[in-house]
């Protein structure tokens, strides 16, 4: 006759037990609403190019009005500061179905390795582009606002 017995071990099932793995599966299932699906808040992406004279920033910020853009300059640490305002609407004839609106502030800060001339510095957006044009100073620092053209 064969022998059949098996070993049990009462334990056996807690040595694989993971506590969060059910909390975790449970955030997976939700759908995921609001600037948190990419519809309102998205990061500010650039690119820094140096030469000897001076750092070249390029920042995306696409369907932004340079009214609504701030960039400032301390030193060698440079702020942009970018408010999004977004209003959808849908109507049926006169009666709106569903109106949302979206409003939210995006920052960036980074610092160089040099500090900034403040008063030689440029500042242009363009067609959701923000270009900046930062020269290299030795001397004095200080903060200043750039205007945007």
């Amino acid at each position: 006759m064969a022998n059949n017995l098996t070993r049990f071990n009462p334990f056996g099932e807690l040595t694989n037990l993971d506590a969060f793995r059910d909390f975790e599966d449970m955030f997976r299932r939700m759908p995921v609403v609001g600037s948190l699906a990419g519809q309102g808040h998205q990061h500010i992406r650039l690119d820094v190019h140096e030469d000897e004279d001076a750092y070249r920033v390029t920042a995306e910020i696409p369907g932004v009005n340079k009214e609504d853009v701030n960039v400032t300059v301390d030193g060698n640490v440079v702020s942009i500061r970018v408010e999004t305002r977004r209003n959808q609407e849908e109507k049926q004839g006169e009666t709106v179905l569903r109106s949302e609106r979206y409003y939210g502030v995006q920052t960036r800060s980074f610092s160089l390795a040099h500090d900034i001339d403040d008063t030689q510095a440029d500042a242009k957006c363009e067609n959701g582009v923000l270009e900046l044009t930062l020269p290299k100073k030795k001397g004095e620092t200080g903060a200043r606002k750039l205007e945007i053209r």
